[in-house]
């Protein structure tokens, strides 16, 4: 039962995960992204939504590993 509990939120997990990384703009959008983009990724100058997207998909990566693991155990 904990098995079956812990792979319906690893798919749950999963399919934010992949919404939030297909939400993310892209790093380099045609010739003014390449000079300007390639240089506010340098610096490190996200804003708003960008970096929120990209916390947000941090922990469900985290989160993914560690039921990945969870269920390697109870199995």
């Amino acid at each position: 039962m904990l098995k079956i509990i812990l792979i319906v939120l690893e798919v749950l997990v999963c399919l934010g995960l992949i919404t939030t990384i297909l939400m993310q703009s892209g790093r380099v959008a045609g010739m003014s992204g390449a000079i300007a983009g390639g240089a506010q990724s340098l610096l490190g100058k996200k804003k708003g939504l960008d970096e929120f997207l990209s916390k947000v998909s941090f922990g469900l990566a985290a989160a993914f590993f560690v039921i990945t693991l969870l269920i390697a155990v109870v199995e």
